[in-house]
């Protein structure tokens, strides 16, 4: 007959048993989860990559897109002198339209785009026969005072070359309200899906006529698909302006954040001759 004590005894054992059975289903599960995890990982930073050379023109049309994780061991790379002055007085303004403003320019007549910016004049030729409906909406908002005091708030200098500007809240995500078609996507500069150094273009969310206010202006030739309207030309001191931005580099040291350069839009103004 078991005693007492005997009982206790086993009964203990087997409790022990028990918990070293779960402990080492614990550590295994927790291996398995850990592999899991880093498979994952791997293939987000692959997508990511993916992501970058086939989209990195898109505006973001959902804010939580705009920003980027940091973890706490990266190392914030030193930023380079900021070549440009500060800007003046005065802030973005907020005014949003429900529809593309009534087509108004005059097709055949030659229209100028003067971008003043804390950086440097930024003078831009557009294209106004090729892509009126973008001319016209740029000759709109321009007239509005729709980019002065906004941000050129994205830079890119590793794969494609461009600066980026356009939205009056500097997040990536702002527009005019509307949105505008698709032109001139058969240009004969877009050869071997090259967007040349001073090509003006437009950014859009990825989609079909999802173009609104905000573009990019190419600093050195880059390969990128036919899918951005190409409406207008910098000029050759507007071109020594945007390598200046880009020499200055930008604040992630990945190839793709804000410019380290303060730009600011002071005074945007679109005149025809």
């Amino acid at each position: 007959m078991v005693s007492q004590e005997q009982r206790r005894r086993q009964l203990a054992r087997e409790k022990f048993l028990r918990q070293q059975q779960r402990r080492t289903e614990a550590r295994h599960k927790a291996r398995v989860r850990n592999a899991v995890i880093a498979s994952v990982l791997g293939v987000t930073l692959i997508g990511s990559l993916a992501l970058y050379t086939t989209g990195v023109l898109k505006q973001d049309d959902d804010k939580t897109n705009a920003a980027a994780e940091i973890t706490p061991e990266a190392e914030q790379p030193s930023k380079a002198p900021d070549p440009c002055e500060k800007p003046a007085a005065g802030e973005a303004g907020k005014q949003t339209w429900k529809k593309e403003p009534a087509l108004s320019i005059d097709k055949s007549a030659t229209y100028t785009m003067k971008l003043e910016t804390t950086c440097g004049t930024i003078d831009v030729a557009l294209n106004a026969s090729a892509a009126p409906h973008t001319v016209n909406s740029f000759n709109f908002l321009a007239g509005k005072g729709y980019f002065d005091h906004t941000k050129c708030h994205r830079l890119t200098t590793n794969g494609i070359y461009v600066l980026q500007c356009g939205d009056p809240t500097g997040t990536g995500t702002g527009g005019p309200g509307y949105t505008i078609p698709d032109e001139n996507l058969k240009d004969a500069s877009l050869k071997n899906n090259t967007y040349p150094a001073g090509t003006v273009a437009m950014a859009n969310t990825g989609q079909k006529d999802s173009g609104g206010s905000q573009f990019f202006l190419v600093y050195e030739d880059s390969q990128l698909p036919p899918n951005y309207t190409p409406f207008g030309t910098v000029s050759d001191a507007g071109l020594k302006v945007l390598k200046k931005i880009a020499d200055a580099g930008e604040s992630t040291g990945a190839g793709d954040g804000a410019p380290n350069a303060t730009v600011v839009i002071d005074k945007a103004t679109v005149t025809a001759s």
